[in-house]
């Protein structure tokens, strides 16, 4: 009963010390209840209570400028009716195919009003993919910017047309908005879904269902370790389609805060972005972080970025000492988070674990348990690596085509290696497809990478094995450097014998101008293969 009531205690003082829980005048109060009990705590409760609390609030601010609480609310509630009025009903699909801006956000709202499913659609899609998907999830309406519209087709699901272009012709978010009564939509029975769409870097993507409602416990262990504040402002540059922008720009609109988009990343236009806004805290992929670094000193130091107290990196794995690199620049604001968009928020590394091992992916958060297993589902001994399986209570509903990852006592995978270090903190050692066998030694492709990653003329480098006659497979790796810099693969391959067991040290060594990636950055081996 005491640790109980310590909990929610606990709960209770992480949520007003974040700005979700509020000591508002009786009639906003009143005003924010009655919203929140009309819609619930998805995306629709919080715009409608933020707009109830004070309209003129802004919300989120784009290249068309500040879009208030009272506006956004307004503009989804006019969208969502005339979607209504054209034939979409609770439960059916939406598919999103948009950058980052207001008519994203209105589009999102507006499906949540309805209480149908958000599909969030890749922006790097290709043409088949983006037909596939939208088959196979059933999409009703495609809400998608301009630039997109050559791949869709007039046989598919409705189009309305998000960020407009000259020549472009069709319904648009605008006009509809303009033909939607302003009144509410009667509240659906059942939430919508948010359904995101991952694994898709060869193929047709999964598409994975997240619970309609977020346990309080996986919001309060995130904020428990990264200290966001509501009425602050937040610069969401991570892909809003993706799972880790979506989630923070959810998680800024539920405790109020101001959130800074742009359509397209730009390491420079980023820092300008910065300078000019002051953002408090910010969230983006590492690889993102990492072209911000490659930036001449003389164009970093034309910025002012000491506005920002947090900056949330997730997404993909910190490469080499990319997190010690950005807090020398930048200051201790670093917070390094591991999950997937199936087990959500596993742990998280906060600015001083980070200067005590770059790659950490630090303590578990509240709400999530790991076990690791060996290759018979056995836990493996302290400090040895092991096939991470996580207890949380945040994990997806499964994949919609009725799959689901791998459950071994309740625990389910995500797809990683890991171990834990003496403090008690997780490393991501890789995926658990990854490992190579090389000679009957076992190796991580990941701490090769950071090793061969700290070299100061490297600017990234990626590890995989490849068939060997004599040993089985044996490393290759591929290695991008510094622009004007200059390394041999002997010089590489003595800073890996230096301080890695020699079954380690790579057999050959690939310079190449970029890694393939995808759009939210991480590295498509499977493209290396054919490399």
């Amino acid at each position: 009963m005491r640790e109980t009531a310590g909990r929610i205690a606990t709960t209770v003082s992480v949520l007003h010390r974040a700005g979700a829980l509020r000591l508002d005048p009786p009639p906003t109060f009143l005003r924010v209840a009655r919203e929140m009990r009309r819609w619930g705590p998805g995306l629709a409760g919080a715009v409608a209570a933020h707009a109830a609390r004070n309209p003129l609030q802004v919300a989120l601010i784009d290249e068309l400028g500040p879009q208030t609480y009272g506006e956004l609310d307004e503009r989804s509630s006019r969208l969502a009716n005339a979607l209504a009025a054209g034939g979409l009903r609770a439960g059916e699909r939406v598919g999103l195919l948009c950058r980052d801006h207001r008519f994203f956000v209105e589009a999102a709202t507006a499906t949540n009003k309805l209480g149908c499913d958000l599909v969030l659609l890749n922006t790097a899609f290709s043409a088949p993919q983006l037909r596939d998907v939208i088959a196979r999830e059933e999409v009703k309406v495609l809400v998608h910017d301009a630039e997109f519209a050559p791949m869709t087709s007039d046989d598919g699901p409705r189009r309305v047309l998000a960020w407009t272009e000259p020549g472009v012709a069709g319904d648009t978010v605008d006009t509809l908005v303009r033909a939607g009564s302003p009144v509410p939509p009667t509240p659906p029975a059942e939430p919508g879904r948010t359904i995101l769409l991952t694994s898709g870097t060869t193929g047709t993507p999964k598409g994975a269902k997240r619970p309609a409602e977020t346990p309080v416990d996986a919001i309060v262990g995130f904020l428990e370790r990264v200290p966001l504040r509501g009425g602050t402002r937040h610069f969401v540059v991570a892909p809003m389609f993706h799972a880790w922008g979506y989630a923070h720009f959810g998680l800024c609109i539920l405790l109020g805060m101001e959130v800074v988009m742009r359509r397209r990343f730009d390491p420079e236009q980023t820092l300008a972005t910065i300078h000019r806004f002051r953002p408090r805290s910010a969230a983006m992929v590492p690889v993102m972080a990492q072209r911000i670094l490659a930036l001449p000193e003389e164009v970093r130091a034309r910025y002012d970025c000491s506005s920002l107290e947090i900056v949330a990196l997730g997404g993909s794995a910190i490469p080499g000492d990319l997190a010690i690199r950005w807090m020398d620049e930048f200051g201790d604001n670093t917070y390094n988070t591991y999950g997937s968009t199936e087990v959500a928020i596993v742990s998280i590394a906060g600015p001083s674990d980070l200067r005590e091992d770059p790659a950490t992916a630090g303590h578990l958060v509240r709400g999530a348990d790991v076990k690791l297993l060996d290759a018979e589902d056995r836990v493996v001994p302290q400090g040895a690596p092991g096939r991470i399986f996580v207890g949380a209570t945040a994990s997806f509903d499964g994949y919609t085509d009725g799959r689901t990852k791998a459950i071994v006592d309740g625990y389910m995978s995500s797809g990683d290696m890991g171990s834990f270090d003496a403090q008690g903190r997780l490393r991501i050692e890789g995926r658990d497809d990854d490992m190579i066998i090389s000679g009957g030694e076992n190796v991580y492709p990941r701490e090769v990478e950071d090793l061969i990653s700290m070299q100061p003329e490297v600017l990234e480098a990626a590890v995989i094995g490849v068939d060997d006659d004599e040993f089985g497979q044996r490393l290759r790796a591929f290695v991008v450097l510094h622009d004007g810099e200059e390394l041999s693969e002997r010089a590489i391959c003595d800073a890996v014998r230096s301080s890695l067991a020699r079954y380690k040290v790579p057999r050959e060594v690939v310079f190449l101008d970029e890694l393939p990636r995808t759009s939210t950055g991480k590295i498509l081996k499977r493209e290396l293969t054919r490399a």
